[in-house]
């Protein structure tokens, strides 16, 4: 009875890499504030990237996904080169190459969870081989010659592989704002771009269940970057060639179109070591072994890679305790958003005048150009504030109908469009050969606009004030001409 307790125990408990993909998932999403309420995390940290495929406006992400990343510098061409996405996804590659799929990303343990569920499934082929090259057809296309054109032609980013196909975006960013009942409003905004990319998900997702980690083997661009190193990576599975007797044991129990271990498609999960009849297969960092293949070590050495295991599970533990302390308690980001309200469906809601009918906070901004806007010289006018940023697509799509607005009635109306505090491109250099009239600024440090207007992480905004300083609007997404005009007529009558 005890035996059969035991092997019940051993079967149902979770691999080590299971583990270790379930504390990256969390320590990628340590946000979990977000998820209460709603919003996008927007602190320092969100410069840095991670190494896995995380959508940045995930409301639990504490990073930004370099998959994005590398699309937005991209799209910066001609104002700044994007240096530090470069050079974090060299070091990621160099470093981990394709571990950081197998170990790593999100992304892949949401797949091989997909995969669990027990249907007929697809075993590789030369077919499924072929396919894997269209991963590099996706990159090519919609992370680097999208990005590149509507930025260098046309001067505005679009993130193509975002926009267009990417399912940890609908799944972790849409899905996951839209499931918060503080953000049924933004329901309004979905168009046929998002069904569309609801229709991707759900047919990636369907995929993976039949066919082992199909997004991964098939489309993920960055699984195809890092792939590119995995040859010379310092982290990875090796093969001990004085030990293998070549009977490719270890290929035909892979769930990816390997042709040998640790080629481009290997995501150096290490499952070969169990079918390898000979022992000569290792995870390892450098010369350093990283995991063994079972029976191979003496007593002594399994009791000080024990010991050193409790030791860096301690570790781990502590670093993850100190991450969720910090994303969602002591960050002075966090702690700046306590207090501000939070947003009814598709209206900001406050109690410091920001909602319609109220009268707004008076403040003080320097624009760009070194003039000062302040709200209670603005009396008599119509006022329009717009919360922007540079790498906010609908943003600067409906930059120039504010634009064409106040060129038209400049004597009448107050307006002012700021960036939010997190500048991944000089907002100045972006808008040097744009010609636009409208009064650019950037918001302070601790956001001080933001908190003033109850602004929200999703971009753009819009706030309008009558020519007696009351909100008459102050919402969510994008708006057309006509919305303007009527919101400018509606607060001329006041």
């Amino acid at each position: 009875m005890d035996n059969i307790k035991t092997n019940w125990r051993t079967s149902i408990r979770p691999s080590t890499r299971r583990l270790i993909q379930l504390y990256s998932a969390l320590l990628h999403n340590a946000h979990l504030k977000g998820f209460i309420d709603g919003e996008i995390y927007q602190g320092k940290a969100k410069y840095a990237c991670v190494p896995g495929l995380n959508c940045y406006s995930c409301p639990g992400a504490v990073g930004a996904c370099p998959l994005g990343s590398i699309q937005n510098a991209l799209a910066s061409g001609g104002h700044r080169a994007g240096w530090y996405v470069m050079g974090i996804l060299l070091l990621f590659g160099v470093m981990l190459g394709r571990t950081i799929c197998g170990w790593l990303c999100p992304l892949g343990l949401i797949q091989e969870l997909l995969h669990k569920i027990p249907t007929y499934k697809i075993r590789k082929s030369r077919i499924t081989r072929a396919l894997t090259w269209l991963k590099y057809v996706f990159l090519t296309v919609f992370v680097v010659a999208i990005p590149l054109w509507y930025g260098v032609m046309q001067n505005i980013p679009v993130p193509g592989f975002c926009k267009y196909i990417c399912p940890a975006g609908t799944l972790e960013g849409a899905v996951g704002l839209l499931s918060n009942p503080q953000n049924t409003g933004l329901f309004g905004m979905l168009g046929i771009l998002f069904t569309g990319k609801f229709t991707i998900m759900l047919f990636i997702g369907l995929a993976c269940i039949f066919c082992y980690r199909s997004f991964c083997r098939f489309i993920c661009p960055l699984g195809a970057v890092y792939g590119l190193f995995n040859r010379f990576c310092l982290v990875g599975v090796r093969v001990d060639e004085d030990r293998c007797s070549g009977c490719g044991a270890c290929v035909r129990g892979c769930g990816m179109d390997v042709r040998r271990v640790g080629d481009r498609e290997c995501i150096h999960c290490a499952r070969c070591m169990d079918s390898c009849a000979q022992k000569a297969i290792s995870l390892k960092a450098g010369r350093v072994e990283l995991k063994a293949p079972a029976g191979t070590l003496s007593k002594s050495e399994e009791t000080r890679r024990g010991k050193s295991g409790r030791i860096t599970r301690g570790f781990a533990l502590a670093l993850l305790c100190f991450a969720l302390l910090w994303f969602n308690f002591l960050d002075p980001a966090v702690r700046a958003e306590t207090g501000t309200g939070t947003s009814a469906p598709g209206q900001t809601q406050s109690a410091n005048g920001s909602d319609v009918g109220m009268e707004l906070e008076d403040f003080t901004l320097t624009c760009l150009d070194g003039t000062q806007f302040r709200l209670a010289d603005t009396r008599g006018k119509v006022v329009f504030i717009n919360l922007w940023a540079t790498y906010c697509t609908p943003c600067v799509r409906e930059l120039p109908y504010f634009d064409a607005l106040y060129t038209e009635h400049e004597n009448d109306i107050a307006m002012l469009a700021v960036h939010s505090s997190i500048v991944t491109d000089g907002p100045a250099e972006f808008l040097a050969d744009k010609g636009w009239t409208i009064p650019f600024a950037v918001d302070t440090e601790d956001d001080m606009l933001w908190k003033i207007v109850n602004g929200s992480s999703t971009l753009p905004q819009t706030i309008v004030l009558d020519r007696n300083g009351i909100v008459i609007y102050n919402q969510k997404g994008s708006v057309t001409p006509e919305v303007l005009a009527a919101l400018y007529a509606q607060a001329s009558e006041g």
